[in-house]
């Protein structure tokens, strides 16, 4: 869908920017500020969030989403401050085209100039190869519709980034949050924007233990589930 639509770069409320889409009026990323939302929601409530529960020699993490490569890079730069080794899968099935990405402000406006060339890297490394970014971080991209994601058991956290359930419902429904339940690790997360009450029923479904946090700039809330395991005695 997303390939078919007209594209536009705005500016969101940060002073970032992010794809627009104004048939559908939907973004890659809010428009009350696109770093703001990605450093609140996947960065605090989920990198941050799991590291703090317990050490991971190699942290894996699954993009359902890489679209502009932010959740990536953001989760580069806080990797290497702390020296985390992180494994990063990355799913897109329309990816952002060249011109787009160098449309993109996110260096500027994060102010990290030296990590431009991990920005480029994370978009011209090939598709469905793993890559080695640094000695921290591998990343895989592949280019893939979420309804065929068939991983077992393979990430710790889950950024769920997929476009709204406005404008894609079925995105969001129990048989997508069924496939993510089973590709997270016992003990896994899984972080998103979204706080809709119909997303949160379709999670605990699937056996989610699922939070209600407070938003990132101009959202109320957003959703963190768990998939808690309980031992059989």
């Amino acid at each position: 869908m997303k390939g078919k639509l007209k594209r536009e770069i705005i500016t969101t409320a940060d002073g970032s920017t992010t794809i627009h889409f104004p048939e559908l009026n939907e973004h890659y990323h809010s428009k009350h500020g696109a770093i703001n939302e990605a450093k609140h929601v996947f960065i605090k409530n989920g990198f941050h969030h799991i590291l703090n529960s317990k050490a991971y020699k190699r942290l894996s993490i699954l993009e359902i989403g890489f679209g502009t490569g932010l959740n990536a890079l953001i989760t580069f730069s806080e990797a290497e401050k702390i020296e985390q080794k992180v494994e990063y899968v990355g799913i897109e099935a329309y990816p952002v085209k060249k011109e787009e990405v160098g449309c993109l402000n996110y260096i500027e406006a994060l102010s990290e100039v030296k990590h431009q060339p991990i920005f480029q890297l994370l978009h011209e490394t090939p598709w469905e190869e793993p890559q080695i970014i640094s000695s921290e971080f591998l990343l895989t991209k592949r280019k893939e519709y979420f309804t065929d994601i068939i991983d077992k058991n393979c990430f710790d956290l889950i950024y769920f980034d997929a476009f709204g359930a406005r404008v894609q419902p079925e995105l969001w429904t129990v048989p997508i949050f069924k496939k993510m339940y089973e590709a997270l690790h016992d003990y896994g997360v899984l972080v998103t924007y979204s706080a809709k009450g119909s997303v949160r029923r379709a999670m605990q479904e699937v056996g989610f233990i699922v939070e209600r946090l407070p938003g990132p700039p101009g959202k109320r809330e957003m959703l963190r589930a768990s998939k808690k395991v309980i031992s059989e005695k």
